[in-house]
């Protein structure tokens, strides 16, 4: 079988495309992550404006894509706005079959269009669409369904698309793909506004094939049923990550009215077993992935004066959202928080940032750091999601100078304004929804995107909760540890929600299925050359790890082990890069 080791390079500028076969890459580096911090550094120059030009836009699959279940994500790679460093970001749906059954492994998009466009990429070649007539569209949900009539494909289509947000370069917006499912962190849809690229619409009819049948029905019947019959499996299927609401917050971890509290009795109000009784709608599962997690609310109100009429409005919610627009600011209406998410989502914005931001605005403003003259007359209210729904559209279109610096994030915004010491950033990027204990702060300080999903150290805190905490040394190297195996997974790209099922004699025999055959003793250090590929393109662009800002408000309210250590926090962040650089 041939794997999909095709790059597709286009250039907005020229409008011109090539495809280049990269074997050497995909070969060594299988796919996903690790090809595309390769494709970033060759390409990226050091210094580049990630606003400009000279940054680009990669998409990369694995070769599992469109064979095996669960295995059905896009990584998308860039220089982030953001955080002026690594830009990575991980999105399902039908993006990555649809970019494989198109002929290719990754695509990168370098340049910049002088006026808007959209772009039509298929197996037979790309097409540079005019996108004056959508460029002012400010809602991508909108701008979906316009390219949508324009395009072909339905069913095997996928269409990324940005709304104000990306327009108007925010720096944390975000790129919608399949209407639920996004690229969201870090600000891709900033890079796509500055390029002036409005969507891509990518279909191919291309067809997979493998080697030995009977090998593959057999590894593919594996997966299959660990996948329908895991009880882990079955909880993102029923509820979804919004389980995690009520146990949060029965453990005094989740971060409350910007971390001043860790809990409230008002949580169940916007638990995931609330909203499934009262508002669940559907569920919708990524290509090829039989548990279907993703989970949808049907919000139903009536028209204004119009008596028995009513509206009902499709929304998507998974944990970080009821956490960044739920308990973050107070908002404990469910409908007020579902009205507040579709907000954020129609304007194409990341919720966790959008969340956080407002979270230290709130405060601010509470501490008179900045009053209604800096927010145009808004009262920000904890639990006033009418008013933050009003935030966030000032935010995107950035009226004045206050919405225009925290429209960068709030690492940049208290700097102007104060109030750092309650700016929940680590390295530049907005705070998930986890105050479980230190080791969760030492993961934000030293994944490689800054992220719960990068060694989910909220999990060792848990664990721990039955035994006793890690000491510094040894909770940085298992960070370390699963920030290594992490990297094998979104090279191959596997969704983490199935990396209990994906373990390493599984892969290894998926990839051989594929053809695709890695020497074991080679995939056993893989993930920690990726890993320091990654690191290396951060330090080139100026990341500084004796340079990260520690929050003091994580220091000062209780975790479910007490207050957290800065010393703890700092031993651990060092030896987690001594160990990165020696091993």
């Amino acid at each position: 079988m041939k794997l999909p080791t095709n790059v597709l390079n286009i250039d907005l500028a020229r409008r011109q495309y090539r495809v280049e076969d990269r074997a050497d890459l995909f070969q060594y580096y299988i796919g996903g992550t690790g090809v595309a911090i390769n494709l970033l550094r060759e390409n990226c120059p050091k210094g580049a404006d990630p606003l400009g030009p000279d940054n680009p836009i990669i998409f990369a699959v694995g070769p599992l894509v469109g064979l095996y279940p669960l295995a059905s994500k896009t990584v998308a790679m860039f220089k982030s706005p953001l955080t002026g460093n690594l830009g990575e970001s991980h999105a399902g749906g039908r993006s990555a079959v649809s970019i494989r059954l198109a002929g290719y492994g990754a695509i990168m998009i370098r340049g910049a269009s002088e006026s808007p466009l959209y772009l039509s990429i298929k197996d037979t070649g790309v097409e540079f669409k005019d996108a004056s007539g959508i460029w002012g569209i400010v809602s991508s949900v909108t701008t979906g369904r316009v390219v949508r009539e324009l395009e072909t494909g339905a069913g095997t289509r996928t269409i990324m698309r940005i709304g104000g947000a990306g327009e108007n370069l925010v720096r944390y917006a975000m790129v919608t793909t399949e209407t639920y499912r996004h690229f969201g962190r870090l600000g891709l849809g900033a890079v796509f506004g500055s390029k002036k690229l409005k969507a891509i619409a990518i279909c191919g009819e291309m067809g997979l094939e493998v080697e030995s049948r009977k090998e593959y029905r057999k590894a593919y019947d594996d997966i299959y049923h660990r996948a329908v019959e895991s009880p882990l499996m079955r909880k993102y299927h029923d509820i979804g990550t919004s389980a995690n609401i009520m146990p949060l917050n029965l453990l005094k971890g989740l971060p409350t009215r910007n971390l001043t509290s860790v809990s409230s009795p008002d949580a169940i109000n916007i638990s995931g077993e609330h909203l499934a009784e009262e508002y669940l709608g559907r569920r919708v599962s990524c290509a090829h992935c039989p548990v279907a997690c993703i989970h949808i609310a049907g919000l139903r109100e009536p028209y204004e004066n119009e008596p028995y009429f009513y509206k009902t409005t499709m929304i998507a919610y998974d944990y970080e959202l009821l956490y960044s627009l739920g308990s973050m600011l107070g908002v404990f209406d469910e409908k007020g928080l579902l009205r507040l998410i579709d907000s954020v989502e129609l304007w194409g914005l990341d919720a966790m940032s959008t969340g956080v931001v407002l979270a230290w605005a709130t405060e601010a403003m509470e501490k008179g750091l900045i009053t209604e003259a800096e927010t145009l007359g808004l009262n920000l209210k904890w639990g006033d999601s009418d008013t933050y729904s009003k935030a966030v559209e000032q935010i995107v279109k950035q009226r004045n100078e206050f919405y225009a610096n925290i429209a960068r994030g709030v690492e940049y915004a208290s700097k102007i304004y104060g109030g750092e010491d309650f700016a929940l950033a680590f390295g530049g990027n907005e705070m998930p929804g986890y105050h479980t204990g230190p080791v969760t702060h030492v993961g934000f300080l030293t994944g490689a995107r800054h992220s719960h999903l990068d060694a989910a150290g909220y999990s060792i805190d848990q664990a721990a909760l039955k035994d006793k905490l890690p000491d510094p040394k040894e909770a940085a190297a298992r960070l370390l540890k699963e920030e290594v195996w992490r990297q094998i997974l979104s090279s191959l790209v596997v969704c983490f929600f199935a990396r209990n099922i994906y373990d390493r004699d599984t892969i290894l025999k998926t990839l051989e299925t594929a053809g695709h055959k890695v020497a074991p003793e080679r995939f056993d250090r893989l993930g920690l050359e990726i890993l320091r590929e990654k690191n290396q393109f951060k330090l080139e662009h100026g990341f500084n790890p004796n340079a990260l800002r520690i929050p003091k408000r994580i220091l000062e309210i209780d975790s479910p082990h007490g207050k957290v250590q800065e010393s703890y926090l700092k031993e651990a962040v060092e030896e987690f890069y001594r160990l990165l650089a020696s091993e």
